[in-house]
């Protein structure tokens, strides 16, 4: 592998014969070996500094002319529950600047990978530096598809993290047409009138904003290759509507194109790795905002599938933008569909912010959705469609309305009211994440976060590799 070989955006990766400094990963079962390995000098000063293996510890050898000459890093036990399998990702914001080589890593391209996610900084508002730590490639991995990974994952948590003052639906469409002119796909751009008929609940949703709304309709690969279909939710900014935000509740909602990030974020790694599929990209780009013409609370709205929509609640907006998305992928029939959104705060009080909640009524489907999840490290949490609470979807006006009205099951009700637009696709799946991290992670950087990007990309390279 050359230097050519790795994507420009990730310069953290270099070649693997690089002149590095060795990172030595010790486990609580290797250790003893591999102090006893350390030179004399290295092992006496170990053992000074009273070094254990234990997950996330570091030891800086010095050489004789008082550089640094070896690293150990402790990687804990892995036979352990809570064990880290991005624990390497914790290592360039430990080490000085300098290029570093791994070894003995469980899994080298799994290490490169966190290594790399560990080195994103949100940088585009900071004069200061980020992290100079560079790793050489580990020998033998494929080095180009990690940083294509990586820089995939780089490029969502950017978008996640930009305010929305300069990232509204016009800002989405120019991230996606950067993407298909890199990749050489096609994309379409629905707004204005032709929004408004076609696409009614968009248009509805973002309206009240002077950012217009639009439906993002990017598309690749060969024309008789499987068709799957990824749709984000990306609503740049949610005041919540006519039905406000408390100001709390309103401080991360830059977030709230999170499932737009990942639908981009996962295109790119899909593209990149030549995945033989027709992929589509569908993004309903708006802003939910207040002004004189918002949608209100007990309007009823048309949709794209024909259903009317009475609204409970404006700040139930992600579902509606999503529901017109839907019902345009579904009309294609295609073999598999992903809709990606930051939908619920239900599912976030079940399962956390670090396990995002999926649904399906396809067992296959959700049982390879959860093996490539745990390959990729990425989880996410089965939640049970429940077929008999659509019942509190009622309306007495309308088909039916975009709440439940009531404090229960409020994440499963969101998805049973997905589900009503994509009738014909068996195979769909629903994700509904926070697209945050809370606190820095291994590997995670505090702010925004790709969840199931990484999982979906291994889930359709498992299926259609190139």
């Amino acid at each position: 592998m050359t230097q050519a070989d790795i994507p420009a955006t990730h310069a953290a990766l270099l070649p693997a014969d690089t002149p590095s400094v060795p990172v030595t990963l010790v486990t609580t079962a290797s250790w003893s070996e591999a102090e006893a390995a350390l030179e004399p000098a290295h092992r006496r000063f170990a053992q000074t500094i009273g070094f254990k293996p234990k997950a996330g510890s570091l030891a800086l050898l010095p050489g004789p002319d008082g550089g640094l000459a070896r690293v150990l890093f402790g990687l804990g036990d892995p036979e352990a529950a809570t064990y880290d399998r991005l624990i390497a990702g914790k290592l360039p914001a430990l080490l000085p600047d300098g290029t570093f080589r791994l070894e003995n890593a469980p899994d080298p391209a799994e290490a490169a990978l966190a290594w790399l996610m560990g080195s994103y900084r949100f940088g585009r508002y900071r004069t200061a530096g980020g992290t100079k730590a560079r790793l050489a490639a580990p020998a033998g991995i494929d080095g180009a598809e990690v940083a294509r990974v990586a820089a995939a994952v780089a490029m969502g948590r950017d978008l996640i993290n930009t305010p929305a003052n300069d990232l509204g639906p016009a800002e989405i469409e120019a991230a996606a047409r950067s993407l298909a002119e890199r990749h050489g796909a096609s994309i379409d751009v629905t707004q204005g009138e032709a929004l408004a008929r076609e696409f009614p609940l968009i248009h509805a949703v973002g309206v009240a904003s002077p950012r217009a709304p639009r439906l993002i309709d990017l598309t690749w690969g060969p024309a008789d290759a499987p068709r799957v279909t990824l749709i984000g939710k990306g609503v740049a900014f949610d005041t919540g509507g006519l039905d406000i935000k408390p100001s709390a509740a309103m401080l991360l909602m830059k977030k709230d194109m999170g499932g737009a990030a990942v639908a981009l974020a996962a295109a790119d790694m899909i593209m990149g790795g030549g995945l033989r599929v027709r992929l589509r990209v569908l993004i309903p780009a708006v802003e939910n905002a207040v002004s004189g013409n918002a949608f209100r609370p007990s309007d009823v709205l048309p949709s794209r599938a024909g259903l009317s929509v009475e609204i409970g609640n404006t700040d139930a907006e992600g579902r509606l933008i999503l529901a017109d998305a839907l019902a345009l992928a579904d009309a294609e029939e295609p073999a598999l569909i992903l809709d990606f959104s930051t939908l619920t705060g239900a599912a976030r009080v079940a399962l956390g912010p670090d396990l995002p909640a999926f649904f399906t009524e396809d067992e296959a489907l959700a049982a390879s959705v959860s093996e490539a999840g745990r390959r990729a490290i990425d989880p996410i949490w089965r939640m049970p469609l429940h077929a008999p609470y659509a019942s509190l979807l009622d309306s007495k006006v309308a088909d039916l309305n975009n709440v439940s009205g009531g404090p229960f099951a409020g994440a499963i009700t969101a998805a049973l009211f997905l589900r009503r637009f994509a009738p014909k696709t068996k195979a769909h799946g629903h994700f509904d994440l926070y697209g945050w991290n809370p606190a820095t992670k291994p590997g995670r950087p505090e702010g925004g976060e790709v969840q199931t990007a990484r999982l979906t990309y291994a889930l359709l390279k498992a299926r259609y590799g190139a």
